[in-house]
């Protein structure tokens, strides 16, 4: 019994060692075997994990290339001027939970819309009042319509003087004052109360409140607040170094400026200087998921070379929390972009799109452009348009076809300023001379059109020669101009000039125009003599300037750049060479349609472009504006082409009006906002005299 009892206690004890042994060796594999997944099967992911929780990556942003125009004017003895380059602009950040009352969010509110929204507010209201006063009065005037021409001026005169007495009386200006500071309150508590939203999120530890804040409006809002000491900071003691503002103390050092709960960040932004000029051939930059991409003209276009290459680093934290760079391979320093170098003068710039400007506004035309090119190089001196637009804020702009360069985007049926290609053509083909002859009835009729070809001013001139058809822009001068050659060699040299494909220039959106007319294996009898006139055909200003450069380079055509030099980071310089397209006529037609067309400018349409001393040479030309397979009553576009001096052109130069309102041809408007900008390129080029 005793044995049994004690042979059943080993066996009993032995089972439990069996068993423990068991559990440490499965505990044992399944240690191992998870080793196993995690040092082998798992390595990739845990490395990659511990290298994340150790190393940082960073990309590194290069700066993009700046775009430089030529100034003659320039004192640092490199001749050039940015006309787009790049800025450090601030921008301002609240800790709303750093914020201790009220109070204090309040009094930030105010110092915000004092520095940067009350001038604009207050210049809002001034204009808004004076829009009212001027219907109020145009209301008090509008029962004189009906009168007489005397008794109208001398009744609206009457009503005007007992305006303006009362608009200058005491007890009205105190109202309107009043008035004019209620309504920026009212604006005012607007604009704080919105501020007062965003500095009230109380849970947030970054509420940004201004973005692209120049230096000096950052320095404009700091000044507001107490400095460290508590005293008032005066503005002109406030600098700004590496991106940090300091006030300088009266014992001669600095101490940093940093208002509670208000930060600012330094950040690189693209900055056009001359704002509004040049905006169309310029374009924009905007961010797009966080990189820079340029949008319309040369920022568009040369996007790829003007960003650059991103860098990359890739670096490890150390025990001490120390970071470096781990190995050359990790590191890749970025590739600033190139800059560009235009063909663009900026003298002539300046002053030909401030003419622009007050031209346009004075004929109160709804767009108007300006380009002028050096005929022998195809280098473009100057391209201005109206309206314009700010690429520093083109994000105020409402109407995204603002940002469309009418210059080379616009297409439009060019009217008479055609006729000069008609005549090279027939001059080219030796049937006609600028001295042949044909009757002129005033208009033709067309065999399968019921309506008479006319001339702009109906009625005959009798017998006249080709430099007459052009001295008076003769519709049927054309027609017979290019009936001597035919329509389809004809439609051969309007190909040849370049119209129906682009130009090539290095700008966005491009049109090529349409020809379409004269492309066809028979041509209709109406389109070619509509095309000989400049109708039923469309083409860009650009095409129509580089057409007539080629009639002012002896014949030959050269393609229109705008970019002279585009030069690496390194310094390389790709240089751009001027590039012929064809001769399209003979040096001798180009000779004698340079005569014809400065007989239109010494006798014909064009007289308002003479200039005392020189000959110029050019066309003007007044078109219909079609729409939906009619055209438009009482709107046209105007348009003058010239170059000067004429016996050996230093530019050609085009002027279009869109829709003016005040004359009906291009001889009251295009033509002397020729001469003003043509008279000052002489002078700026000191030409001599040629007369």
């Amino acid at each position: 019994m005793l044995k049994n009892r004690h042979d059943n206690r080993n066996s009993t004890h032995n089972n439990r060692i069996n068993v423990l042994i068991a559990i440490v060796f499965l505990f044992a594999a399944a240690l191992v075997g998870r080793l196993f997944y995690l040092q082998v099967l798992k390595y990739n992911y845990y490395l990659t994990v511990a290298n994340n929780q150790q190393q940082t990556e960073k990309v590194l942003i290069p700066e993009r290339g700046k775009i430089y125009l030529v100034d003659d004017q320039d004192t640092t003895g490199n001749g050039l001027y940015p006309l787009a380059t790049n800025k450090q602009f601030a921008l301002i950040y609240a800790v709303p939970h750093d914020i201790k009352s009220p109070d204090e969010a309040q009094d930030i509110a105010n110092k915000l819309f004092f520095v940067f929204d009350q001038a604009n507010v207050e210049t809002q209201v001034d204009a808004d009042f004076a829009k009212s006063d001027q219907a109020e009065l145009a209301a008090e005037l509008a029962p004189t319509a009906g009168l007489a021409a005397a008794d109208k001026a001398a009744a609206a005169a009457a009503i005007t003087h007992q305006y303006n007495l009362f608009h200058n009386d005491k007890t009205w200006l105190l109202n309107r004052n009043s008035k004019r500071n209620e309504a920026i309150d009212n604006v005012k508590k607007s604009e704080v109360a919105a501020y007062l939203e965003i500095l009230s999120r109380s849970d947030s530890q970054y509420a940004p409140l201004e973005k692209k804040v120049s230096e000096d409006d950052l320095k404009r809002f700091y000044s507001l607040f107490l400095d460290a000491n508590g005293q008032a900071i005066a503005y002109d003691k406030l600098s700004i170094k590496n991106g940090r503002v300091f006030e300088l103390l009266p014992d001669g050092k600095s101490q940093e400026v940093h208002p509670d709960a208000i930060y600012h960040n330094m950040q690189s932004f693209r900055y056009y200087p001359e704002n509004n000029i040049a905006a169309h051939l310029l374009g924009f930059v905007q961010t797009q998921d966080n990189v820079l991409t340029g949008n319309y003209g040369l920022e568009g276009f040369f996007n790829t070379e003007l960003s650059g290459v991103n860098g990359y680093m890739k670096s490890g934290v150390g025990a001490g929390g120390n970071v470096g760079i781990l190995n050359g391979q990790e590191y890749q320093p970025p590739t600033n972009g190139s800059d560009l170098i235009l063909t663009i003068n900026r003298s002539i710039e300046v002053y030909a799109c401030q003419q622009l400007e007050i031209a346009a506004k004075i004929h109160k035309s709804d767009s108007a452009s300006v380009v002028v090119v050096d005929p022998k190089t195809g280098a473009i001196i100057a391209l201005c348009t109206y309206p314009d637009f700010d690429p520093n804020n083109y994000q105020e702009e409402k109407d995204l076809s603002v940002f469309n360069d009418p210059v080379v985007f616009q297409q439009y049926e060019p009217g008479s300023v055609f006729k000069a290609i008609t005549m090279a053509a027939s001059l080219n083909e030796g049937k006609i001379t600028p001295d042949t002859t044909y009757t002129d009835y005033g208009f033709i009729m067309q065999k399968g059109w019921k309506q008479p070809i006319k001339n702009a001013e109906y009625g005959g001139h009798g017998v006249v020669t080709m430099t007459y058809v052009l001295q008076e822009s003769l519709n049927t001068g054309a027609i017979f101009a290019m009936q001597q050659i035919g329509a389809p060699t004809f439609a051969k040299y309007v190909q040849s000039f370049g119209f129906g494909v682009r130009t090539g220039i290095e700008l966005e959106s491009e049109s090529s125009g349409n020809i379409n007319n004269l492309l066809v294996k028979k041509i209709n009898d109406l389109d070619a003599d509509t095309s000989a006139f400049g109708q039923g055909l469309s083409t860009t200003p650009l095409q129509m300037l580089m057409a007539y450069a080629a009639i002012a380079n002896g014949g030959v055509l050269m393609k229109p750049y705008v970019v002279q030099d585009i030069v690496d980071p390194a310094g390389n310089k790709s240089v751009t060479r001027p590039m012929i397209v064809r001769q399209v006529i003979s040096g001798k037609t180009a000779n004698l349609l340079t005569g014809m067309l400065i007989a239109d400018v010494e006798g014909g349409n064009s007289q308002k472009t003479k200039i005392p001393g020189y000959y110029v040479g050019g066309k003007t030309g007044t078109a219909q504006i079609a729409y939906k397979g009619k055209y438009l009553a009482n709107e046209t576009i105007h348009t003058f082409i010239g170059f000067a001096p004429a016996d050996n052109p230093k530019f050609v130069m085009l002027v279009k009006f869109d829709n003016p309102k005040d004359f009906p041809y291009a001889d009251y408007t295009a033509t002397p906002l020729f001469k003003t900008i043509a008279d000052f390129m002489l002078k700026y080029y000191q030409i001599p005299k040629e007369r």
